[in-house]
């Protein structure tokens, strides 16, 4: 349906705002402007999912793209304080490859940490994840994620 985006810098980040619907049908335009939020000259790139109402597998797959893409010289971080956007990451693992924020400007420090000279934005998501949330939802996101798995397993199929 309907997609937005608008992309500018925020101190040495690239943020990449995002509303609406990212979905199968808009999900090139998102990719489009990732790729060219990565080739800019900051290391840093933050996509702000705060407008975004819905997102499927189709957009998920082009933020696994852009982080892949990125970290190879740089960091990429997500805010994302919606809980339904928040929850498919949720739920589908991504909390455990992408450090995920509440506030732009959090997301921005911790980006800009990540790619300092002596930062860790060459060992990707995953430390970033552990420390990217500094509200500490990071570890229930975890449980939650895992306990959302677990039942799914015995509910069907020949075991169920």
């Amino acid at each position: 349906m309907d997609l937005r985006l608008r992309s500018r810098k925020a101190e040495s980040a690239t943020v990449v705002e995002v509303g609406g619907e990212v979905e199968l049908h808009s999900a090139g335009q998102l990719r489009d402007e990732l790729v060219r939020a990565g080739a800019s000259d900051n290391p840093c790139v933050v996509v702000d999912l705060s407008r975004v109402t819905f997102i499927d597998s189709t957009g998920l797959g082009v933020l696994v793209g852009a982080l892949k893409s990125v970290r190879e010289r740089g960091a990429l971080s997500l805010v994302c304080p919606q809980r339904s956007v928040r929850r498919v990451l949720e739920i589908t693992g991504l909390t455990q490859v992408f450090p995920i924020f509440n506030t732009l400007e959090d997301a921005v420090a911790s980006c800009i940490k990540l790619t300092a000279p002596n930062g860790a934005a060459s060992s990707g998501g995953a430390d970033g994840a552990e420390t990217g949330d500094a509200n500490g939802a990071t570890g229930v996101q975890t449980a939650s994620a895992k306990s959302m798995r677990a039942p799914a397993t015995g509910m069907g199929g020949a075991n169920g």
